[in-house]
């Protein structure tokens, strides 16, 4: 099959953060010719936002617009982490979910990556990909990219406050980090994004989904 009209493919990638998920998912929407979306940047945005402005973040997400996920600032790792924050509040959670659920309905499909994408998000999507990979080379494509970025910081920290952050992530109450019963899980700590997106491939492949042709 095909991801043409009469079928379409939605892709629910999730994982912890610097797991690689992102660059997998702009790869596959790219390949398969669907939309894509960083849920990550939406709490991101909405602790950014409530940030900067004083706002409540509940109110800042009830308002939050696809404009909004165009400012550089929420690459950063300060907002990375008030993103995690937000995302424990039930409230701003379901808030945001009314932007998802439009976004993976779209079209012949779409690709979201986040951390609820399949068990929340996109319960009956047709692919279901847990990312994952060690502490250890999580924290060091963290630490290269901050130090690519001009960012001045040392492993030990970069792994101290990732751990910190997985902890939050998986043990807050409102649709914690983990894998859905029936998620793929592909560890990346030893490959690259070219092999984990090959890997990826071939398993959607598999599934019987193949990008439409020219």
């Amino acid at each position: 099959m095909s991801t043409g009209v009469n079928q379409r493919l939605v892709i629910a990638i999730d994982g912890p953060s610097a797991s690689g998920k992102g660059t997998l998912a702009k790869r596959l929407a790219v390949h398969f010719g669907l939309p894509h979306l960083d849920t990550g940047l939406l709490y991101r945005a909405v602790g950014w936002i409530a940030y900067r402005t004083g706002r409540e973040p509940t109110e800042v997400a009830a308002d939050l617009n696809a404009f909004d996920l165009n400012d550089p600032d929420l690459r950063g790792d300060q907002a990375g982490q008030l993103g995690s924050k937000v995302a424990a509040n039930p409230e701003v959670r379901a808030n945001l979910l009314k932007f998802q659920k439009e976004f993976s309905s779209k079209g012949s499909g779409a690709v979201l990556d986040g951390r609820d994408i399949g068990t929340v998000i996109c319960p009956d999507a047709a692919v279901k990909i847990f990312v994952t990979a060690s502490p250890q080379a999580r924290a060091e494509r963290r630490y290269q990219e901050l130090r690519a970025r001009g960012v001045d910081t040392i492993k030990p920290r970069v792994l101290a406050e990732m751990a910190e952050r997985d902890r939050r992530d998986s043990e807050r109450a409102a649709a914690p980090l983990k894998a859905a019963p029936d998620a793929w899980l592909l560890d990346t700590s030893d490959m690259d994004a070219d092999a984990a997106f090959a890997a990826a491939l071939a398993f959607i492949e598999r599934k019987g989904f193949r990008a439409a042709g020219p």
